[in-house]
């Protein structure tokens, strides 16, 4: 069988992520059953967004497309991890259940933004 990979595999921004993925997915175990189709239901798209668009900017042939991606990307996890805040205001979540997970997102976040460097810096080659 083929075993071919895609680009955005080998990304330290997407491996780390993924990982953050099942992180959060974890974490939504503690949500009461009238949160599954709620809150859990935003945080999962959110969260998933993350790697959904750090693959698709990779696959993009202009840096300009592939930095508007990790832009969304980063949107995606400030907007999960805000979401995280709000299920400790709501009693699912501890404080130290979003302390614990804080330094993973702060992880991705400067993968991104160092791999968003890495586009820009290729796109202002001549």
């Amino acid at each position: 069988m083929d075993k071919r990979t895609f680009s955005f595999e080998s990304l330290d921004a997407y491996r780390v992520a993924r990982r953050l993925v099942c992180e959060v997915y974890e974490l939504q175990k503690r949500f009461p059953v009238e949160e599954r189709y709620a809150l859990c239901d935003q945080i999962r798209r959110a969260v998933i967004s993350v790697t959904s668009n750090i693959a698709e900017g990779s696959g993009r042939k202009s840096y300009k497309e592939k930095i508007h991606f990790i832009e969304i990307s980063f949107g995606s996890l400030t907007e999960t991890f805000s979401q995280l805040i709000n299920a400790q205001d709501l009693g699912y979540l501890s404080e130290n259940d979003v302390e614990n997970i804080r330094p993973l997102f702060n992880h991705v976040a400067a993968l991104l933004s160092n791999l968003k460097k890495r586009y820009e810096r290729e796109s202002s080659k001549p």
